[in-house]
């Protein structure tokens, strides 16, 4: 019988199925954590799936059905097709019937390299590029003219990519510092490095006073030799070379290939420009003279899409009408997910998780197919609680189109549209992976399920809101969309920045990180390496070695599968790949280790009863319980303290969310933050069901409680009524935010016509219990 996370046991609410053809049917589903899992879902229907982080949503709806589906897909095309179709790996599942083709729409970022852009990763630039080559006036020849991604069209100065890098000039120096004591703060500049001598051993300045009592002359000289090192009145050598000419030449004018230390170097010390020639709109001369109604396609690109639809709109030239309809359509379709305020020209690497998401759903939103298949991860990732009635008609469109859309969500506006709740648990890990739950949203209430008795909660806001020990100022902020703003955000307390989406809370954080001294902690992924796991990010790894050593009288070495400890097979892997050329590579468990990864005299020492291969098997708590050993724990526990206590320790961070990898970064600075920071954290709810709400905010007041400032960008209401101070931005998205709204204490944001303070004052969208 399944449990909820307190113990009991609640009633388990199952709809019953009668039309075994209009269901997607799971017999014995194992998946990760899954619990040999029976369920059917009805089909052309929306299904929301609910459940605690980590009880095993993902791994019935992505990790099984979307898998099963694409695999069986991939199966109809010949093998020199199928290998160079996305991989689905076989889930463990004794039967899957019903099955449609399937569309994902998950959360990853877009991301991208410099020359992606949302008109390109949506093929409305190529529809612009089309209309102006034919239309455009004067005629330049073919739309790749217009392709800054193409020779024929790219600007010469910048290749394209609309920005340069040059010389932040003003990290160089340190002028409360002398020569002698590494006033040059540049790698190799400094006393006893490389090129220390050319500048400190001269004769033309003075090693021992710090710069800032040179005179501008002298560090003129020192920075950009040429004239300004022929006017000081005691001439450097000949060939002398300033500091940022040297830097240039080393790291910025050369074609070889660059090392991680350049690379750190380039990052550190040098800025993107807007590039002098284009402007930032990236095409050629030729391409930028061109007009269509009085508009050069770099400036349709930068107008907002909310804008730019109009201006297509009134182009009624016969010749180019099919190109007019296709792009109407797409800029439509993005306005009506809640992207208008985007531009064409905006880079995909900086969309948010939520705006990269809707992008992916905008070219299936005309589409005619039916009997779909859309599996979609949390849709409201990154919107303001106003912002998610667009999605749920979204939503609503695709399955009215006649097709399944299965999504799971914590949202209890989404839950509320949902034809069916299939809830999964009771608990994370080991704990869930059963169904706890299926049926209609109101009989979710009275369940005693997890998800059912938080929808009944409600958080209050702070009682009193903690007193700031200071305050720093962000000062005219013009990143993006803000208007010259000036904020004064409060030292030693949690700060939330609120706001429709694109009203300008990532661009203000972003200010402030670059004003101030400040940590980011985004839902990045966390490792790109499949060796990457919990015990090796949290750096418990040498702590679990020492202490299988320290137990065995063997070398720690021994211990590890990336040293003398791994299996001479498989390297310490696991498995073995083999490629089978145009046939899909096949991955089998090593004979000799059988997925163990470590030599036989490895696996025969053992700590309480477990080898070595037995600690990746644990998860976060149980090794806090079983390795009784302060090294280990103290690394561990705080990726309890943050809820991501089911974790296995051998899980690849690979397969983490954005909202896990960021709980794992910010478990990693509870564990090594000393002095007082200045956290900023990219709604750190994303993936958390309301009942993890509560141990985030924990975790947020610890922060606080050791001194620390934390600013979060967030949409969660009970976030938000925890906090002690509130900067709300807006009005609208775009052109129409970019201003402060608020300042002050939350519980005294009332009685304003704000999006936010409306949304604070509801009830709606915190999922109370509905009334007849």
């Amino acid at each position: 019988m399944a449990h909820t996370a307190d113990g009991t046991a609640p009633e388990l609410h199952v709809t019953q199925h009668g039309d075994a053809a209009r269901h997607i049917s799971l017999r014995r589903a194992r998946t990760h954590n899954l619990d040999g899992l029976d369920l059917d879902i009805p089909r052309d229907r929306l299904v929301v799936f609910v459940g605690v982080s980590g009880s095993g949503k993902s791994s019935l709806v992505f990790d099984t059905i979307a898998a099963e589906a694409g695999h069986q897909l991939n199966e109809t095309f010949p093998p020199f097709t199928r290998n160079r179709l996305p991989k689905w790996p076989r889930p463990d599942v004794e039967h899957i019937g019903g099955l449609t083709p399937v569309v994902v729409v998950d959360q990853r970022r877009i991301g991208g390299n410099a020359r992606s852009t949302v008109g390109t990763i949506t093929d409305a630039w190529t529809y612009l590029r089309l209309l102006y080559s034919r239309i455009g006036r004067p005629q330049v020849g073919e739309s790749n003219r217009f392709s800054f991604n193409d020779p024929a069209g790219m600007c010469p100065t910048c290749s394209g990519l609309g920005e340069v890098v040059v010389s932040a000039v003003e990290r160089f120096l340190d002028l409360d510092r002398s020569l002698a004591e590494g006033a040059i703060l540049l790698p190799g500049f400094g006393n006893g490095g490389y090129w220390y001598s050319q500048y400190a051993d001269i004769g033309a300045f003075d090693p021992d006073t710090p710069l800032r009592r040179w005179s501008p002359a002298e560090r003129e000289a020192l920075l950009y030799g040429g004239e300004a090192a022929a006017r000081l009145g005691r001439r450097p050598p000949a060939g002398y070379e300033g500091v940022v000419e040297r830097f240039e030449r080393i790291h910025l004018h050369t074609s070889d290939h660059l090392s991680d230390r350049k690379r750190e170097t380039i990052r550190r010390f040098t800025r993107a420009r807007t590039c002098p020639e284009c402007g930032g709109d990236r095409l050629n001369e030729a391409a930028r003279a061109v007009t269509v109604r009085g508009r050069t396609i770099g400036e349709a690109a930068r107008m907002e899409i909310t804008e730019l639809v109009g201006l297509v709109r009134g182009i009624t030239s016969a010749r180019v009408a099919p190109v007019v309809e296709a792009l109407t359509a797409r800029l439509e379709a993005m306005d009506t997910i809640g992207l208008g305020h985007l531009t064409l020209a905006r880079a995909t690497p900086t969309l948010s998780g939520g705006e990269s998401q809707r992008i992916k759903t905008v070219k299936h939103l005309g589409s005619s197919l039916t009997g779909m298949t859309y599996v979609v991860d949390e849709p409201t990732v990154g919107l303001h609680p106003t912002d998610v009635e667009s999605v749920i008609r979204l939503l609503e469109q695709l399955r009215d189109s006649g097709n399944s859309v299965l999504v799971v969500e914590h949202d209890p506006a989404v839950m509320a549209h949902a034809d069916q709740i299939v809830e999964i648990g009771p608990g994370a890990g080991a704990a869930g992976g059963r169904l706890v739950f299926q049926g209609p949203f109101a009989g979710l209430w009275g369940a005693g399920t997890p998800t059912g008795r938080a929808l009944a909660r409600r958080r209050p806001p702070r009682p009193e809101p903690r007193c700031p020990t200071g305050h720093f100022t962000v000062a005219d902020a013009r990143r993006n969309n803000l208007r010259d703003v000036t904020v004064r955000v409060p030292t030693g307390v949690l700060t939330v920045l609120t706001g429709v989406a694109g009203s300008g809370k990532s661009s203000l954080a972003g200010e402030l990180v670059e004003q101030h001294p400040a940590t980011m902690i985004d839902q990045r992924p966390v490792s790109t390496s499949r060796r990457s796991t919990p015990i090796t990010y949290t750096g418990a790894a040498p702590a679990v070695r020492a202490l299988f050593a320290r137990r065995n009288q063997v070398p720690a070495a021994l211990f590890s599968a990336n040293s003398e400890g791994a299996c001479p097979d498989c390297k310490g892997l696991g498995v073995l790949y083999t490629d089978l050329a145009f046939l899909d590579g096949q991955e089998v468990v090593c004979d000799t280790c059988h997925g163990r990864r470590f030599t036989a005299e490895a696996l025969a020492h053992t700590v309480d009863g477990l080898s070595i291969a037995d600690i990746d098997d644990l998860t976060v708590d149980q090794a806090v319980a079983r390795l009784p050993d302060p090294a280990v724990t103290d690394t561990l526990r705080p990726l309890a303290d943050v809820g991501l206590g089911y974790l296995r320790l051998g899980q690849s961070l690979n397969t983490l969310s954005g909202g896990e990898c960021q709980r794992v970064k910010m478990a990693k600075e509870l564990r090594r933050a000393d002095r007082p920071t200045v956290y900023v954290l990219d709604e750190p709810t994303t993936g958390l069901h309301m009942d993890d709400i509560d141990t985030l905010l924990h975790v947020l007041d610890r922060l606080v409680e050791r001194g620390h400032t934390v600013v979060v960008i967030e949409h969660n209401l009970d976030v938000v009524r925890r906090a002690d101070w509130l900067i709300d931005l807006g009005p609208g998205p775009g052109h129409h935010g970019g201003t402060v709204l608020y300042e002050g204490r939350v519980t005294d944001y009332t009685g304003r016509s704000t999006p936010t303070c409306r949304a604070l004052a509801s009830d709606d969208v915190t999922g109370r219990a509905p009334t007849a």
